[in-house]
């Protein structure tokens, strides 16, 4: 991935700083298979409502970096154990940081950040039932978010005296503008699920029970994309070019690649004898 957190013993020293001391006990992240080339990540502390500290972040970012090699996983689900997402940040280990132990903290954030936003298959968040602060970040970095009419998606920065972060402030505006990322980030009252999805900040509104269900089965419809080609056109995404200029200079790039590709060579054999592509079987693709 394109940046490594902390060393591992500055990753200790944060943790103890941020009131964290290391347990045994459950993982406080989960990985299983749910489908054919999808990977699913939960947060695994249902006793704290699934809250994030130190433990659940760097779980995140060892998963992480362990998937990024596994050319089977062609999408990744977030998701929380017990019918919830996460409360966000566990807010009592942030009691009583120095100003070393708070940058300690944000670099710990940042190196999660940037693993995600890389990823170059699809990301698929189960909002069920509560999303609140870090997990709604994480989620935003992310590209389909799945809620039900119950979801409620709580931004507290502000109520706790401190501003958002998990790089909320340049992925909500994108998601939803900036005047109405603006009103519900100053407003502090929960954003219900049908809410959620007339602003933009879902993607889809299903039934409560089968938030976690769709989100899934998304990510398989997903994972049937052409790899290549999304993890472009995500990265473009992303970070938008400055003109139209550098715009056109880029899909130029992208455009050389894709057309010497055996994806290509897929969706045009498929195109031609009117099948569906198979970009997972295709002839050099990994199975």
């Amino acid at each position: 991935m394109s940046t490594a957190g902390p060393p591992q013993g500055a990753q200790h020293r944060s943790a103890q700083r941020e009131g964290n001391p290391a347990g045994m006990g459950d993982p406080v992240v989960l990985l299983d298979r749910p489908a054919p080339h999808v990977a699913r990540l939960l947060i695994n502390r249902p006793d704290k409502r699934n809250a994030i500290d130190h433990d659940v972040r760097q779980a995140l970012v060892e998963a992480i970096d362990a998937l990024a090699g596994d050319g089977s996983v062609r999408a990744l689900v977030f998701g929380g154990s017990a019918g919830t997402f996460s409360a966000g940040g566990d807010v009592p280990s942030m009691v009583g940081l120095d100003e070393a132990g708070a940058r300690a903290r944000m670099v710990h954030i940042a190196g999660l950040c940037r693993r995600v936003a890389a990823l170059p298959i699809p990301v698929v968040s189960a909002v069920e039932g509560f999303g609140a602060g870090a997990a709604v970040g994480l989620a935003l970095l992310g590209d389909h978010i799945v809620v039900g009419p119950g979801t409620r998606i709580l931004f507290p920065f502000l109520k706790l005296g401190l501003v958002p972060d998990w790089g909320q402030l340049l992925t909500l505006p994108r998601r939803v503008g900036i005047g109405t990322a603006r009103r519900i980030l100053t407003a502090g009252a929960p954003v219900p699920g049908d809410e959620a999805l007339r602003i933009g900040l879902a993607d889809a509104l299903v039934p409560d029970a089968e938030v976690m269900a769709h989100a899934v089965a998304h990510a398989g419809q997903l994972a049937l994309l052409p790899q290549g080609a999304f993890g472009r056109m995500k990265r473009r995404l992303n970070e938008p070019s400055a003109s139209l200029d550098d715009e056109l200079a880029r899909e130029a790039d992208d455009q050389a690649q894709g057309l010497t590709s055996r994806e290509f060579r897929e969706g045009y054999a498929a195109f031609r004898d009117k099948r569906p592509a198979d970009f997972i079987r295709m002839p050099g693709a990994d199975a």
